[in-house]
């Protein structure tokens, strides 16, 4: 059994993957033998149907295309906005993206969505993808996890990282459930936070063009902005140690790492942490931080 890891930044890394994907495929002693990439997901910045952060990526589709088809990993379209309608349905770039990467046959791709319109949609027009319930429906009661595991539409479904350490109720889940909760490891948001829906409604406000003001957070430490180190404390956080020990001999085996607005030096310390070897992480940070094509900070 391996860990999958659904890494961030798809269209928002793309440089960054474009350097770390040689290092994985050439160097896999580097890294844990046990864990593997799932997918890698993210959206460009002018999509309408995008949700979850603001997005910000401005890599060319195609170019992201051909990348993930050269090693073989499943792209992930991040279409989470909450808000749409039926006239959001008709977006030419949101529709040439879909058509672009349902046209790959080497490797299965998906969609991580939150409106059930947009599934439907997707669903019928271009029928080879899988879909991902997405967190941002922030599903923190345990029978409405259940209920949206069971829905047939979904090969993975995202709770809100708050059901994380559910471990009575999530090692009573039957294996074919098991397979599809997909765990999101690395949360940095305030555990108690109330408001976490709007910030998400927030999110899909602004993808849609609405001039709106940002979503204030209620989090104490807002203003220190995401700390791996922070996230590590957070009483949801799912580290190395619990996939071994806990999750993958519960038979859970898919891990979400959160990041698609947080810089691509930050990614780096999450794949070192979760992916990396001890003895091999400084080569792997050498090996990144010596590339001159790329901008880390």
């Amino acid at each position: 059994m391996k860990a999958y890891y659904h890494l961030p930044g798809l269209f928002e890394f793309y440089e960054f993957y474009k350097a770390f994907l040689p290092i994985f495929r050439d160097h896999r002693e580097y890294f844990y033998d046990w864990c593997n990439i799932g997918s890698i997901y993210g959206a460009p910045g002018d999509c309408i149907w995008g949700g979850g952060r603001v997005g910000f990526g401005d890599a060319d589709p195609k170019d992201v295309a051909a990348l993930m088809k050269e090693y073989g990993i499943s792209s992930r379209l991040t279409f989470s906005n909450s808000l749409l309608e039926d006239k959001h349905l008709y977006d030419a770039k949101c529709n040439e993206l879909c058509e672009l990467f349902d046209n790959d046959d080497s490797v299965k791709n998906g969609i991580i969505i939150y409106s059930d319109l947009l599934l439907e949609y997707i669903a019928q027009k271009y029928p080879n993808y899988y879909f991902v319930s997405s967190t941002t429906k922030v599903i923190t009661d345990f029978d409405e996890f259940v209920r949206e595991l069971d829905r047939s539409e979904f090969k993975y479904v995202v709770p809100d990282f708050r059901l994380n350490k559910e471990y009575e109720k999530l090692n009573a889940l039957s294996d074919k459930q098991k397979e599809k909760v997909e765990f999101l490891c690395n949360e940095c948001c305030y555990y108690g936070c109330y408001d976490r829906k709007n910030c998400y409604i927030n999110v899909s406000r602004k993808a849609l063009y609405d001039n709106c003001e940002d979503h204030i957070c209620v989090s104490p430490d807002a203003a220190k902005g995401y700390r791996f180190s922070d996230a590590m404390q957070n009483p949801g956080f799912i580290g190395t140690k619990d996939i071994q020990k806990v999750y993958m001999p519960s038979g859970f085996s898919n891990f979400k790492i959160e990041g698609r607005s947080l810089g691509s030096a930050i990614l780096l310390e999450f794949i070192l942490y979760y992916m990396t070897k001890p003895e091999y992480q400084l080569k792997v940070r050498e090996e990144i931080y010596l590339d001159s094509s790329l901008d880390l900070f």
